[in-house]
């Protein structure tokens, strides 16, 4: 049997396994105003990406980076402090099974 420590690990950067689904933000997304609630709950950085709107250049909107991606829901999970939403303002996120988006999109590098 071969020593643990000889077993090869994931290069830096990548997973060690791949989340069952991933955050994707449709048509409906508005950015926010350019304050994004989904981005100050996602835990982690350069996930939630805000980028400029093509059919709206005064506004933006969010894309999400699949590879950063955990499927943790958080983006999902809180409306903005002070109000009785729950998610996303403008119900713009939708969780997606992994299998399925990397049908439509392609096999991600995990």
């Amino acid at each position: 049997m071969a020593d643990a420590a000889m077993q090869p690990k994931a290069p830096p950067g990548r997973r060690k396994k791949k989340p069952k689904q991933l955050a994707y933000i449709t048509e409906a997304c508005t950015g926010c105003a350019g304050s994004p609630v989904c981005q100050s709950y996602c835990p982690v950085d350069e996930c939630m990406i805000l980028v400029q709107n093509p059919g709206a250049s005064t506004f933006g909107v969010i894309e999400v980076n699949p590879l950063a991606c955990i499927g943790c829901k958080k983006c999902t999970a809180k409306g903005p402090e002070g109000t009785f939403l729950d998610g996303c303002p403008w119900d713009a996120i939708v969780m997606v099974d992994i299998d399925e988006f990397e049908t439509k999109y392609g096999e991600l590098p995990f």
